[in-house]
């Protein structure tokens, strides 16, 4: 008799609309059980009754606000001791495009908040069980403002660019230990929040992408295996010919004289 191994769980935050509801509904139509965080409970209620309904994959609610640390905790905890979740898909973010000089500092931290602590906490909590079993997967949604903080003002594209730089040293620690790393920077997608600020009447429609197209894409760079995914980037060797030309300066970035264009020419009779 041969027995059929169950999906990872896969555990999902800002599930309730958007990205974070797209990626739930293609990982439960892939036959994986699913756990939707985020504060609307009603939305994920109704999405918990369709995915149970369409796709009959156990789907379980945990509504919870993870700018509260003491709601934080117990997704915390869930990722720490359920064996079962080996899927972490880090979504629930904020945007705020006023200018830092117009930004209060309490606006600030709740932006670090949602889209710096939260991931990172959610990530360290889950971890040592991931890297105890020997596999699993962390999917982190960042943006392309990572690489383009001059598009858009305020501490957004810096915590984007955080959530990039610790993608990127997490998996050069734990992928040959049999977990995948994943990043993915979408461009502007066609997302509530983004309606909400009224900025998509400014952009062009060329600029915009579906949330299905956009989620579709990162979801095959997972399966292709991708570190770093860019769903609207025809030609991928440009970003790896940036990350090369990175990598070329690193022997340059820390020396023990300063490059010459620092020296000030002293007359030899001062």
């Amino acid at each position: 008799m041969v027995v059929m191994e169950q999906p990872d769980t896969v555990l999902i935050t800002g599930a309730s609309a958007g990205i974070g509801a797209a990626y739930a509904d293609r990982f439960a139509r892939r036959g994986h059980p699913v756990i939707l965080v985020a504060r609307h409970h009603a939305r994920l209620e109704a999405l918990a009754e369709r995915f149970s309904r369409e796709y009959h994959v156990k789907t379980e609610v945990l509504p919870a606000d993870l700018t509260l640390p003491t709601e934080r905790a117990r997704i915390e905890q869930r990722l720490a001791a359920d064996e079962s979740i080996g899927i972490l898909v880090n979504n629930a973010g904020v945007e705020d495009g006023a200018p830092l000089t117009q930004t209060s500092p309490d606006a600030v931290e709740a932006i670090l908040e949602l889209n710096v602590t939260a991931p990172s906490r959610l990530i360290a909590a889950m971890l040592p069980r991931l890297l105890a079993r020997g596999h699993g997967s962390i999917i982190n949604i960042g943006s392309i403002l990572a690489l383009a903080p001059e598009l858009f003002d305020g501490a957004y594209a810096a915590s984007k660019s955080y959530l990039l730089t610790y993608s990127q040293t997490l998996h050069k620690e734990v992928s040959d230990q049999g977990i995948r790393v994943q990043c993915v920077l979408p461009g502007v997608t066609r997302t509530a929040i983004w309606n909400a600020s009224g900025a998509l009447a400014d952009i062009p429609e060329r600029m915009i992408m579906e949330v299905a197209e956009m989620v579709d894409a990162a979801l095959a760079g997972y399966d292709q295996g991708e570190l770093i995914t860019i769903p609207s980037l025809p030609d991928i060797e440009e970003w790896r010919s940036l990350d090369e030309t990175r990598r070329r300066l690193l022997p340059e970035l820390s020396r023990y004289v300063a490059a010459d264009r620092y020296k000030s020419d002293i007359p030899e009779d001062a």
